[in-house]
């Protein structure tokens, strides 16, 4: 996927935010890995990049695109932050062993309940833990190897 200098600062002009060199890069990054990474990934994998980045322009960023709609902060986990770029309505499946995050469609604007009726809701999340299916192998031949 080829992305274009000229049209990631567009992105980012017409969501009022400036578009510094840094911000390009870390917009670019979350475009081409959609793997949900947390600041300290972006971090890692920018670095040779990008030598004067700092956790803290990554966190500013970031924060900057929350706000602009332009990424979704995701609290998977008590002690972890993770940023989707896909910010239409969608589920998110973590994996308890190799840790990945899944994306799948979901009729989740469809979901209501009768006691809700009197709020507002302003997000809808849906997140399921377990194992993906490459893990399930692995499991699966392990086990088989164990017998064996």
């Amino acid at each position: 996927m080829k992305l274009l200098v000229k049209d990631l600062s567009t992105k980012l002009i017409n969501n009022n935010i400036r578009p510094s060199h840094q911000r390009i890069k870390i917009l670019e990054y979350l475009i081409k890995n959609q793997c949900h990474p947390a600041v300290d990934q972006i971090f890692i994998d920018l670095q040779s990049e990008i030598p004067t980045l700092s956790k803290a322009t990554i966190y500013n960023t970031l924060h900057l695109f929350v706000e602009a709609g332009l990424v979704r902060a995701l609290n998977l986990d008590d002690n972890e932050t993770r940023y989707d770029i896909i910010t239409e309505t969608h589920g998110h499946f973590k994996c308890n062993q190799c840790g990945t995050i899944f994306n799948f469609n979901l009729g989740i604007d469809s979901m209501t309940t009768e006691k809700l009726a009197r709020f507002r809701v302003i997000d809808k999340t849906v997140y399921f833990k377990g194992v993906c299916p490459k893990c399930l192998l692995s499991v699966n031949l392990n086990n088989r190897k164990e017998q064996n």
